[in-house]
């Protein structure tokens, strides 16, 4: 065997292995910019990467192409031009040399963004600009993944930035059928094993209101939204979450005006969910279908769900959410971007 098909063979087993071995094991090894970035807009325009393909303005069209080309199906790419997270997103993880190889191999990766009044057609035929295909589909953050398989079916979304190794089994999630069978939340957990999540290390704040956790009796007493921080130990990603957003004086003014409660997503904790059932912190989150910690869900003061933000975050989009909260502004507009796109007309 000669030295060059060895170097490949290697390769081609250490790929596999990263896209099987703990997650929370690749986790500890990330390097601290893959995290730690500032989120305010981009002063330039983003470069997309070469290999995104262009829709024909049909995604019936293009996930045929995909499909005559041997593809699993689309991955429709929502984002914005001057979006940080996107940067980021571009950068650590499609920047990855093994992670573009597995990308394009299963995959056609559609670029769309999020305020283009451009006409797309989806799979099933419907008609929409660009904007109001991502209102449909709620993505709220970028960049946000829908993947399509063969049939032209919407079957696993992303939304927000992930580290590679996140973004890496969600590939493998997707891509091998792991989705057909089990959620991506479980998948996360069957190989994590639960190993790095100890109820110790969480990041005491003031803020967060003690135990006992009943939340629907919290609600009714104050009628005032709610935070849920789901959180775990040895999380580095919790850790820049208190250190930087959670730690400036925007931040904690918006959250003096809620209810806010920290749990262990990995714990036996009691909790009383914001509708009145009687669980656990562990039961609760399995329920819900978190897989990333930090995640932040917010309740409204009659115990409904809001939004959440289940990938990393940073000071403005944090920001932004809680201005949506306490303004009220998911009283007049659902969605997210909605909002948004208003304050953009206002400003």
């Amino acid at each position: 065997m000669t030295p060059s098909n060895m170097f490949f063979i290697m390769k081609s087993i250490l790929f596999a292995i990263s896209l099987c071995i703990l997650p929370g094991l690749l986790f500890a090894a990330i390097d601290a910019d893959q995290l730690d970035f500032d989120d305010a807009p981009l002063t330039d325009n983003l470069s997309y990467p070469e290999w995104f393909k262009k829709s024909s303005g049909d995604l019936g069209d293009d996930l045929k192409d995909a499909i005559d080309a041997g593809k699993n199906g689309l991955i429709v790419y929502f984002g914005q031009a001057r979006c940080s997270y996107c940067e980021q997103f571009i950068k650590n993880s499609l920047g990855n040399k093994d992670i573009e190889h597995y990308t394009r191999k299963n995959y056609d990766l559609i670029n769309i963004n999020i305020w283009s009044n451009m006409d797309i057609v989806d799979t099933d035929g419907k008609e929409y600009t660009e904007r109001d295909l991502s209102l449909h589909y709620d993505t709220n953050f970028t960049p946000s993944l829908i993947f399509y398989d063969r049939k032209g079916k919407p079957v696993f979304r992303l939304r927000g930035y992930y580290p590679p190794y996140k973004f890496r089994a969600a590939l493998k999630y997707v891509a091998e059928g792991f989705y057909l069978k089990e959620r991506f939340r479980d998948y996360l957990a069957r190989a994590e094993k639960g190993l790095f999540f100890l109820e110790k290390g969480l990041n005491e704040r003031e803020f967060f209101l003690n135990p006992p956790y009943d939340l629907k009796a919290l609600i009714n007493k104050n009628k005032l939204p709610l935070m849920v921080s789901f959180e775990q130990g040895n999380c580095h990603a919790c850790d820049l979450l208190h250190s930087s957003p959670l730690n400036q004086p925007d931040t904690l003014a918006q959250l003096e005006k809620m209810n806010s409660v920290q749990l262990n997503m990995w714990s036996d904790t009691p909790v009383v969910t914001p509708d009145g059932y009687a669980t656990t912190a562990k039961a609760w989150a399995k329920q819900l279908g978190l897989f990333h910690a930090p995640t932040l869900i917010f309740f409204d003061n009659n115990g409904k769900e809001i939004i959440r933000i289940d990938s990393v975050v940073k000071f403005y989009r944090l920001l932004g959410v809680l201005k949506y909260i306490n303004e009220g502004g998911y009283l007049t507009e659902k969605n997210y971007q909605s909002w948004q796109l208003k304050q953009r007309k206002i400003n």
